[in-house]
């Protein structure tokens, strides 16, 4: 029947092509829209719980070790360029520089933190879990997997993956798989006939279901399955079309779950795997070499207050039905309209309504990252447009905790970040050029310029202990002699990066309040290369503000030493983005030690290269190790 459904949609315009779906009986739950000024009943009762005040002396001390080295940094600056009184170029230049310097600090403190709980009680926060018993769980879990105009048959490669792994595991048949379609038309025509060719290959149930209108985008997808299917399930595993999770970390989560029955959300933290141009490779290695720490850090403050990332994570069906019905925002795009960044602020929801969400580290859940820096900075747009709509938000939704205000303005003001430090660079230029002061003056003294740095390069360093502490981790990255290679050549393109990523999130940020909209279609997942001159084009701003910079401190005599990693990124972006965007460059790397992330072969292969997954699967064994979560996210949840 399926099949001549598809048959019978191929023969129509896209434009006549109807929704296509291969579902199980309804099963409708509410989901009523939220009121953002008054907070639920049924929240307030739940929310009433005692303070945890062991929780709030971590918090403490994270905003202490953010403040301390800030207020160090003012009195600092205040003593070197305040002996005379300050001028108003010098008061405007320390309120640029003392939020910037907080943020750094705040950086540097969560991965200390985490550097510490990993290092000092990595064995007992093992052998606890360890001894947690991995029964199966007895719930019902919905495994969602919503596309937008992906690589169809990537997408069913990671899911033939996902499954066969799943179907290994003891409770298995308390799975089901639905992937969930927004694409368009034409592409979803050939979406439906793909997988009713495929879908009697797959171990476990998998269903299919195309809507008819894209309304409210990914987690307009995922609320209209909630009140269609959710109340047949008891939990949903959200992923991205490039998420991969083995099926021991899936039925660990589903029974975790079901061990607390105050938890709503569970969110892993995913690894990237997948990498095939330098770029991506170059991410990947970061991200497993620094990213730990950090990831650690933030669990070990955040506590119940974890954040949700929209994938790779598990989620309680009821609590997100009652919770999370997102309501349209109040005036045009973009800070009107449907919520882009919708994940934080249902995490945010659910804990107003007194659910606990808490974030873990775990083995076997990864996910994919954009293979150049163009495609970067497209993704890196719309979060950008999602995390401003969150600043009305914070006072515009009543009942929030204190730690999800928090973490939302931490989101919004990442974006802050990128134009402070520009007009921070712009300032002390111009500030030099009208004779406020010299450049040399306005540099931090030796013993800032020594803290600054530890707070710079603190968490590489600690990310880089982290893995040689033990021989495991250690050989994961190839050996002692590929990490420092692998952390010599992140610095050099980190020292690049830095000024093209500030003038991209600028001119982003810049745009968005200007009113632009970003788009929200499907992502580049693979590329190889980028022509220089198109290069040349998208970064025509980053080159033109790198010349002005050469220009003007020449004609103003400012010193070009301080200025040089700044102008050269600059001029550099189009030869950067070209380069790092190419597979041969990455398997160089990779065949010289450089950025070297050894995994099992099911880890590292790029599903969207396959021509036919299901087929290539047959007679592979998926070794995949039962490890448990490898940090709880705090003590006793």
């Amino acid at each position: 029947m399926a099949e001549q459904r598809a048959a019978r949609q191929a023969r129509l315009s896209p434009s006549q092509t109807p929704p296509f779906d291969n579902l199980p009986p309804d099963a409708p739950i509410a989901m009523p829209i939220q009121d953002f000024a008054r907070q639920p009943l049924m929240g307030r009762m739940r929310a009433v719980q005692p303070v945890d005040y062991h929780m709030v002396a971590r918090r403490i001390l994270v905003v202490a070790m953010s403040a301390v080295p800030a207020w160090i940094a003012m009195r600092e600056m205040q003593r070197t360029i305040g002996m005379d009184g300050l001028s108003g170029w010098e008061v405007l230049y320390l309120l640029l520089f003392i939020p910037l310097f907080a943020w750094i600090a705040f950086g540097f403190s969560t991965g200390l933190l985490g550097f510490l709980v990993t290092t000092v009680r990595e064995q007992k926060i093992m052998r606890r879990l360890d001894a947690m018993p991995a029964q199966p769980p007895r719930g019902r879990t919905a495994i969602l997997l919503p596309v937008c105009n992906e690589d169809f048959l990537g997408v069913l490669g990671r899911l033939s993956i996902m499954e066969r792994s799943l179907a290994r595991t003891m409770g298995a048949d308390r799975f089901d798989v639905f992937i969930l379609s927004d694409s368009s038309a034409e592409n979803g025509v050939m979406e439906a006939q793909t997988y009713s060719q495929m879908r009697r290959s797959f171990t476990l149930p998998v269903y299919y279901r195309r809507r008819a209108e894209n309304i409210g985008r990914k987690p307009g997808n995922i609320a209209e399955w909630v009140r269609r299917q959710g109340g047949g399930y008891d939990y949903m595993i959200v992923l991205d079309a490039d998420s991969l999770m083995s099926g021991q970390t899936m039925t660990r989560l589903a029974a975790d779950m079901e061990r607390h029955p105050h938890v709503a959300l569970i969110q892993t933290i995913p690894s990237v795997a997948g990498a095939s141009t330098l770029f991506a490779r170059w991410q990947q290695f970061a991200g497993r070499l620094y990213g730990p720490i950090s990831a650690i850090g933030m669990i070990w403050w955040s506590g119940s207050e974890g954040m949700f990332w929209g994938h790779n994570a598990i989620v309680r069906v009821s609590a997100f039905a009652e919770s999370c019905g997102l309501p349209e925002l109040p005036g045009r795009a973009p800070f009107g309209g449907h919520i882009m960044s919708h994940d934080m602020i249902e995490a945010a929801l659910l804990r107003r309504s007194g659910w606990s969400c808490h974030m873990v580290m775990a083995d076997d859940s990864f996910e994919e990252f954009p293979p150049s820096l163009p495609d970067l900075a497209i993704r890196d747009r719309r979060w950008c447009q999602g995390n401003m709509q969150h600043v009305p938000l914070l006072k515009n939704i009543v009942g929030l905790h204190p730690v999800s205000r928090f973490q939302l303005l931490v989101g919004a003001s990442a974006y802050a970040t990128s134009p402070l430090w520009l007009a921070m660079i712009l300032l002390i230029m111009a500030g030099e050029f009208a004779g406020a002061w010299t450049t040399v003056a306005m540099l931090p003294s030796g013993s800032l310029l020594a803290l600054t740095a530890v707070l710079l390069f603190g968490p590489k360093l600690m990310g880089i202990a982290w893995a040689l502490w033990a021989p495991e981790r250690r050989e994961g990255f190839g050996g002692t002699m590929s990490i420092l290679r692998g952390a010599t050549a992140d610095i050099i393109l980190s020292i690049l990066m830095a000024p093209i990523s500030m003038l991209t999130q600028t001119i982003n940020l810049a745009g968005i309040l200007a009113g632009r909209k970003s788009a929200w279609n499907g992502q580049t997942r693979d590329r190889d290369g980028i022509a220089l001159r198109d290069a040349f084009r998208l970064f025509r701003p980053h080159v033109v503000l790198g010349a002005a910079m050469v220009v003007a401190a020449i004609a103003s005599g400012i010193s070009m030493i301080w200025l040089s990693p700044i102008f050269v990124g600059l001029l550099m972006a189009p030869f950067v983005a070209s380069l790092t965007a190419r597979k041969d460059l990455g398997r160089v790397a990779a065949a010289h030690g450089v950025f070297e992330v050894r995994d099992p072969w099911w880890r590292q292969v790029r599903v969207t290269e396959l021509a036919r997954p299901a087929p290539i699967l047959r007679g592979r064994e998926l070794a995949i190790p039962a490890r448990p979560l490898a940090l709880a996210a705090n003590d006793g949840w």
